[in-house]
This record gives structure tokens, sequence and C-alpha cells, in this order.
């Protein structure tokens, strides 16, 4: 797919994250105009000064995904600034993980906010210069989480939340000549993860499980995203492809 995107502009939430920064090399490296969104706006634009370094076209910019108005702005400053925009991926959200009968309400709140309203604010600012077009792809990043997992009620609830919406837009926005599917990684090796303490308990525990006998790394993320992201998937919609080494439940 060498130059499948040449010309064209995305837009990343969570782009300074792991997942997301590796997708935006993934697409830069296809030839699309990178934008990378994220709450750290100084890592967004240390990750796009990077991708620049590196020939590439990208810039980075700050957003509130829970604050609409802002995500509605920033979208319209992406697509003024560029000329449209063509490929939406939501990379942003965390995990408050506890059992059910210890939860708190914030705690619920903080991740459904940022998990799922915050894709759905995205999507929907996204769509509207891709309706406009007529073409889009829009992608989401749900999590094998979204089948249930122990003591992730918030975040299970939220990216199956994700899953529900995603599936919607392809139903709505099909016609408009838009795709939107989601991607469900299993455990993936990024910075944040292997930072913490209780990491290679996790590893084993994920490798044990998996049929592939190791855990992701980011670039199998950005390989699928890139797949979903290019003209080639243009009869695929409403998906939710696992990038999880086998590991589905």
């Amino acid at each position: 797919m060498n130059g499948s995107l040449e010309g064209q502009v995305a837009l990343i939430t969570g782009g300074a994250g792991g997942l997301g920064s590796a997708a935006g090399a993934w697409l830069a490296a296809e030839g699309a105009t990178v934008v990378l969104a994220d709450l750290a706006t100084e890592s967004a634009q240390a990750a796009a000064e990077k991708l620049r370094a590196g020939g590439y076209a990208a810039e980075g910019v700050g957003v509130d995904v829970t604050d609409s108005a802002a995500v509605e702005q920033a979208v319209a400053d992406v697509a003024a600034r560029h000329g449209g925009l063509h490929i939406l991926l939501t990379s942003h959200g965390f995990p408050r993980d506890g059992r059910l009968l210890d939860m708190t309400d914030e705690q619920w709140r903080a991740v459904l906010d940022v998990c799922l309203s915050g894709t759905f604010t995205t999507v929907r600012a996204a769509a509207r210069p891709m309706v406009a077009a007529g073409y889009g792809r829009i992608i989401t990043i749900a999590s094998r989480a979204w089948h249930g997992n122990p003591g992730q009620a918030n975040y299970s609830a939220a990216k199956a939340g994700v899953v529900g919406l995603t599936r919607s837009v392809a139903k709505e926005l099909g016609r408009k000549g838009i795709t939107a599917n989601s991607i469900a990684p299993g455990l993936v090796e990024t910075a944040s993860l292997r930072g913490l303490d209780t990491f290679a308990a996790i590893e084993e525990r994920a490798v044990k499980d998996n049929s592939i006998k190791r855990i992701g790394q980011p670039d199998d993320v950005a390989g699928a995203v890139t797949f979903l992201a290019s003209p080639t998937s243009g009869f695929i919609t409403g998906e939710v492809l696992h990038v999880s080494g086998g590991r589905f439940g």
C-alpha cells in the first residue's frame, strides 16, 4: 500500500500515546498528512516533530475529547488548514480498574467520559467534513475488554459502547462513502504498560492465554489501522478487528 494515502489528512486522538503515535508514523509513511491530537499538547507536538524530522507531514495539537465544543473547533480547524479530513483514528482512553463492589462513581464516570463520550464527540465532529466530501474512514480503538473483564466494569462497558457506536455510525454513513470500523487490541506493550510494577506478571498471563505466544506491539495495531484507513478497505464497515494474538474472551 505504499503511498496509498497520498493527499489525505488523518486526525488521531490520543496521538501522543504509544498506539496513536505508531499509527501516525504508519499513516504518514503512506503519504497522509497526520495531525496528532492529545490532552498532552507538548507530547503531541514532540511526536509530530519526530515525524517531520523523518520527512513526513505532521503537526501536534492539544484537545480535550470530553469538551465537545473544543473537539468541534479542533476538527474544523484541521479541515480548514489542510483542505479536508479523510481519516479519523480515536486512540484516546485509559482504564481505572476496580472490582464492582469497590468501584467509585468517579472511576466509572472518568472512564466512560473519556473512552465512550469522548469517542462520540470526536466521531460526530469528524463526520461533518467527511459527509460534505462524500468520503471518510473512521477507525475507533476498542479493546478485547469489550467482551467483559473482571475488575474492569467501567472500561469494558465503555469499550463495548465504542463497538456499538461504531456499528451504528457504519449503518448511518455508509451511503455517504464513509466506513466505520473498530480495532480491539489485546495486551500491547507501550511505555506506560512497561513502566508498571506488575508488568512481568501481566505479560506472563497474557502470553499464556494468547494463541500467538507473545504480547502485541504498537506496530501490530498500526498495521491494522493502515489497512482500514486505505482505499483497499472500502467494502469493509461495521466490523471489529481483533488484534489480540488469538485471545478473544
